[in-house]
């Protein structure tokens, strides 16, 4: 999944993270000389261990869990962006953007603690010239050329059973362009992040493919030096900044059933929210645990803390002591063994700002911040529901649970990523819904 953009000026930034952040005064304010974004995720695929590559890319598995050109078989992350996506190969990955004013576009580089376990310090590096990203809610120029076909069919809600009222149809083949875009762009929040380009310095890049291990920790004091870079450029990250916790999901029965998801707590998780399609001939029908209809495509995103108490409140997300969510019966069992629903499932965390020097207590004095940090963390994962994961043991190392009805769990026990378990048998890719898919089915691809 490619990250999406939204265009901010660098000076829109500043105001974002100096002011909304710690409330607007009547104040006399600059943007920070030097501003650093960090964004940490955590992605996992339940019923298989933890991976850090496929081999030669992964092909199509590969492309769904952030690998192919984007990573190295046996390396890490290689690309910016990543950790905004649903990414979970490697499971963990941190995105760094550096934007100095004083010295833009030149390298620099991040000191870190010994629990990050990425040696020293990360290079940040200017980015080569990237290709055009598609903005939230457009449809790809491959779909605008066809008729679309089919229909989308949203059901929403925690419940065994289908509520009144449900689903919500859209029939793409009465629609027009314009419609069955808005259908698909459905709640959203802008881009807050970077609007990269040469003026930035970034990691990961070719330089430093490094990644984060399972028991890394970004607890303690970073540095960041650099030409035009203030000496002052210190700050410590507590464990509210660090690595959340892969999501221990598991999930029971099968299509035709009441499906049942449960997950242990994750440690800093604000909220969770739960998504999960399938396709259906030329239908796509889509559910999610929120109590509003809405095609949910918007949500697998960092979302700031003023968001998620909104959403909190109006019931689009869970509470954060939510440990359990079912599926209505029977909204995927049309779809037949070669359409596995898809689950994907979001934790979100908070997000910090440091800036220096702080604001200062009198609002009539003048601020001049030197630089401001801002760290966004969050953990998501993905599962394939039904029975065609019961006694699967894919050549990844897949392991279901032993339970009967379908049921397994996300493996975060299982074999240490790499290590393949007894028995043998590649993955079976024909039962792996790929969303890309899914949407060329909708739009006659």
């Amino acid at each position: 999944m490619t990250p999406l953009r939204f265009v901010l000026t660098p000076a829109c930034l500043a105001v974002g993270l100096s002011i909304a952040s710690l409330g607007a005064q009547a104040q006399t304010t600059k943007p920070p000389k030097v501003q650093l974004w960090m964004d940490v995720s955590t992605g996992t695929m339940a019923g298989m261990p933890e991976m850090d590559s496929l081999p030669g890319g992964g092909g199509l598995l590969g492309g769904l869990m952030g690998g192919g050109a984007q990573g190295r078989a046996g390396g890490g992350n290689t690309s910016y962006g990543n950790a905004r996506a649903m990414s979970i190969m490697p499971p963990r990955v941190i995105d760094i953007a550096l934007h100095n004013t004083l010295r833009p576009g030149v390298e620099a580089s991040h000191a870190i603690p010994a629990g990050v376990r990425m040696g020293e310090s990360l290079p940040l590096i200017p980015p080569r010239a990237q290709p055009t990203q598609t903005e939230p809610g457009e449809v790809p120029q491959e779909y605008q050329q066809h008729q679309p076909k089919g229909r989308i069919l949203l059901y929403w809600g925690c419940g065994a059973t289908v509520r009144a009222g449900q689903p919500r149809v859209i029939d793409l083949a009465r629609a027009k362009p314009t419609d069955y875009a808005q259908a698909f762009a459905g709640r959203a929040v802008p881009d807050r992040g970077p609007r990269v380009g040469p003026a930035y310095a970034l990691y990961p890049n070719e330089r430093n493919q490094v990644s984060l291990s399972r028991d890394a920790s970004l607890v303690g004091e970073h540095q960041v030096r650099g030409e035009g870079v203030p000496a002052s450029m210190k700050f410590t990250l507590g464990a509210a900044q660090d690595l959340m916790p892969a999501i221990d999901l598991r999930t029971t029965g099968k299509p035709q059933d009441s499906m049942g998801t449960s997950w242990q707590p994750v440690r800093n998780a604000r909220a969770y929210y739960l998504h999960a399609m399938s396709q259906n001939g030329d239908d796509l029908v889509m559910w999610s645990s929120a109590e509003t209809p809405d095609t949910g495509m918007g949500l697998f995103d960092y979302l700031s803390p003023a968001t998620i108490d909104r959403w909190l409140k109006e019931r689009v997300l869970l509470q954060p002591e939510t440990t359990q969510c079912a599926i209505p019966q029977g909204i995927f069992a049309g779809g037949g063994r070669d359409a596995t629903p898809m689950l994907r499932m979001m934790a979100y965390g908070g997000e910090s700002h440091i800036v220096h020097p702080p604001r200062p207590a009198d609002p009539k004095a003048a601020w001049e911040p030197e630089w401001a940090v801002r760290v966004r963390v969050k953990s998501h994962t993905m599962a394939m529901l039904g029975e065609e994961m019961q006694g699967r043991r894919g050549g990844m190392g897949a392991a279901p649970a032993a339970a009967s009805g379908g049921a397994y769990s996300s493996g975060m026990g299982g074999a240490p990523a790499g290590q393949q378990p007894a028995g043998e048998g590649g993955t079976d890719a024909g039962n792996v819904v790929n969303p890309v898919n899914l949407l060329r089915g909708i739009f006659g691809r």
